[in-house]
């Protein structure tokens, strides 16, 4: 779920006109316009359309257990992958693109007021105050993994995104940055994918096609590893937050009909 907090944090950087999504994205090792990975764009890092050569398997050796576990500087390691797709045109969920993404923050921020930016302009005006997240050798936020919340700091989360971005008389995050982050990524076949928060769409309007059937097809979420996971359901006006561990194929604990009991038990 932490990929989802670096949607905010874009987020309020974009609000305060420090970042534009559609630039490409500032990556010092891509900064040759003769590199492929250079045409990389910050939307394309947040819908995991960049196409790098980057393999997202955790029961072995792979790109992403060697970054988590063995690379000192995570985006270093992400941004020394090679292209494998143009940009924008295929899909691949990748906590690489994540850690990039994290380490441009820090660029955007400074080091003065980067380790504490989340703090100040997230976690603390939520009410997130048991809420850490973890630095790698670097220095860097851990993007992709590594934060720790109670689950009524991850609610609070939620309601952010439920509210449109508004929190205790605040425009936190913009409108617009909620619609966009709930706006599928093109190059995702599956349609179940925005900026960095997974989407319950359904195609050609199917419900079938959904990836949670029984519930609303405007729910969009925060998933973290093995089964934990921040519901959002606007039609519903309900956030759900779910910790337990769920170790089995797709993360799978009954999730569609847990929601749909949960929604039968309010709107009853």
């Amino acid at each position: 779920m932490t990929k989802s907090i670096i949607n905010a944090l874009i987020g309020i950087l974009v609000k305060d006109n420090k970042l534009n999504i559609d630039d490409f994205a500032p990556v010092p090792e891509w900064n040759n316009p003769n590199d492929p990975r250079h045409s990389i764009t910050l939307k394309n890092l947040l819908q995991q359309t960049s196409g790098l050569d980057f393999i997202e398997n955790y029961h072995g050796k792979s790109d992403v257990t060697q970054m988590l576990y063995q690379s000192g500087d995570m985006a270093a390691f992400a941004a020394s992958r090679t292209l494998k797709f143009k940009p924008g045109t295929h899909w691949y969920y990748t906590s690489g693109n994540t850690n990039l993404l994290s380490r441009i923050i820090r660029h955007t921020i400074g080091e003065n007021e980067y380790h504490s930016f989340p703090y100040r302009k997230l976690f603390s005006k939520l009410g997130m105050n048991s809420f850490i997240m973890e630095v790698d050798a670097s220095g860097t936020f851990v993007g992709s993994s590594y934060s720790w919340g109670t689950a009524r700091d991850w609610a609070r989360f939620g309601l952010l995104y439920l509210n449109n971005g508004y929190y205790n008389n605040e425009q936190i995050l913009s409108e617009e940055w909620i619609k966009q982050t709930i706006t599928n990524a093109n190059s995702n076949q599956h349609g179940h994918y925005g900026l960095h928060f997974w989407l319950n769409t359904e195609e050609n309007n199917n419900s079938s096609t959904r990836r949670f059937p029984n519930v609303p097809a405007d729910m969009f979420y925060a998933a973290g590893f093995d089964g934990q996971r921040v519901f959002i359901i606007p039609s519903k006006k309900l956030v759900v937050v779910r910790l337990g561990l769920a170790r089995t194929p797709k993360e799978e604990f009954g999730a569609n009909e847990f929601l749909k009991n949960v929604i039968n038990s309010i709107d009853s």
